[in-house]
């Protein structure tokens, strides 16, 4: 460090009026390195979320006081950050390569090459600049802020006046460079655009888009072989952070909430024949995909219109029932499963709501879900079914009142009118807080979701 630069603590931010502390997960900027304002230094994970700390001010990294997996508490030192004069080299670096190559300076790490910070992404949807076709001076060819202006200053063309293939949307730019970014996570695999982003949604190589998001592959925890002696065997597994988190809300859940549990068979015929005339159309127009649970997720929020009460939850002396309707969605990945937010589903048509679940399962795949993503549900619904689960118990999301699996849809025999038919039933399961629910208000509740759902016909609209 030169003697005309001072060395700048950085502490720990209260990233929700809730979090006390955050546990560093991972590093992105080391000692030496150049930092501008608003560029992400390191990635911290939460009870709620894994979420980027931006840096405040430009300059170099300094000294790194806390290390990864390490707890801290809001307000303390994580690190130093030198300001003041910058390395002459960081003047010299936009003109280190031509702005418009694809590929980063170190070509043997471009694993931070599709994860932009939002002041990227903001800079980039104002300038309608395809991120694809920026170079990346960061670390692992992450794009920086100043990537992109050194992009701007050589004439970089927008993304949006590019040759655009046949029937593609170029009329969200903003949306368009939040939708070209790839996993951060090696078991993840995604196609590397060579062209402006695709339609938010579109598919995406050995990823299911319902339910559980499990790559063919999914990846092994590092485990130690442990206790050999006496032909034995034990497979020590380290907890991380995130999985710790699940545990201790998991157990807070089951030890608070007297949970009750109950069932009820839902005819979605209809809703399948449905789906599937409009699914195609739908695709092509939205770009993201029709599934079974958008459809659900409208009939619970219209059930819950009519029994309020399931969108409360206990405050010792109080039942608080909320007036907004917040749905949290459980997607799972192959280490964890979050319950991002639907904010407002009530003011949402089912197409609205197929946008919504699109959005908040790639983000949670990609691992880009913020903490507004994750805070503020009232009641949750989790897709069971598409994993093949035909019943199931689950655990409160607390403190909410109530949670809502959907099992698998299965072709079954019923009896209709004295006689036999096959059609497509699923099951519904429903765990209460018996403090405040009762099976009475529950059945009725139950019931309204399964009229909602047998009530769906062909004419049924979307919009």
């Amino acid at each position: 460090m030169s003697e005309n630069q001072k060395l700048t603590d950085v502490k720990m931010p209260q990233l929700a009026e809730s979090l006390v502390s955050a546990t560093i997960a991972k590093w992105l900027k080391k000692p030496g390195d150049s930092i501008e304002q608003y560029e992400p230094i390191c990635e911290v994970i939460t009870d709620k979320v894994n979420a980027e700390i931006p840096s405040t001010l430009d300059g170099v990294m300094g000294e790194i006081l806390a290390q990864e997996g390490q707890t801290i508490n809001v307000g303390e030192v994580i690190c130093r950050i030198a300001v003041g004069s910058l390395p002459e080299t960081n003047n010299e670096q936009p003109d280190a390569a031509p702005a418009t190559q694809a590929q980063p300076n170190n070509s043997e790490d471009s694993s931070m090459r599709f994860r932009y910070s939002p002041a990227v992404q903001t800079l980039a949807a104002e300038h309608q600049i395809d991120l694809t076709r920026v170079q990346g001076s960061g670390m692992g060819g992450r794009i920086t802020r100043k990537d992109v202006l050194a992009y701007i200053e050589k004439g970089g063309a927008p993304g949006a006046s590019a040759a655009a293939a046949p029937g593609q949307r170029v009329d969200a730019p903003k949306e368009s460079v939040q939708r070209s970014s790839a996993s951060p996570f090696k078991g993840l695999q995604y196609q590397t655009p060579t062209e402006p982003s695709p339609p938010l949604g579109t598919a995406i190589p050995n990823v299911r888009h319902s339910g559980l998001h499990l790559t063919e592959s999914p990846k092994i925890p590092t485990i130690e072989v442990e206790g050999m002696e006496g032909g034995r065997s034990e497979y020590y597994i380290d907890v991380t952070p995130m999985r710790n988190a699940i545990a201790r809300n998991m157990r807070q859940s089951v030890t608070e909430i007297p949970h009750a549990w109950t069932m009820i068979e839902v005819d979605v015929t209809n809703i399948v024949l449905l789906r599937n005339q409009l699914k195609d159309e739908f695709k092509r127009k939205e770009g993201v995909n029709l599934t079974y649970l958008a459809f659900l997720l409208k009939a619970v929020v219209n059930a819950i219109k009519d029994y309020p009460i399931m969108n409360s939850f206990w405050a010792v002396d109080k039942i608080v029932v909320k007036r907004d309707i917040n749905l949290s969605l459980a997607v799972g990945t192959e280490d964890s499963v979050l319950t991002p937010v639907i904010h407002h589903a009530d003011q949402k048509n089912i197409a609205g709501l197929a946008r919504e679940i699109e959005e908040l399962a790639r983000k949670t795949r990609e691992g880009k879900l913020k903490l507004d993503d994750m805070q503020g549900g009232t009641f949750t619904v989790n897709n069971t079914g598409s994993f093949g689960s035909i019943l199931s118990y689950p655990i409160i999301n607390y403190p909410q009142a109530a949670i809502l699996t959907f099992e698998s849809i299965v072709k079954k025999p019923v009896v209709i009118n004295d006689m036999i038919a096959v059609r497509s039933m699923a099951n519904l399961c429903l765990s209460l807080d018996h403090r405040i629910l009762d099976g009475v208000i529950c059945g009725r509740f139950l019931q309204r979701v399964k009229d909602n759902l047998e009530g769906y016909t062909l004419d049924t609209k979307l919009y």
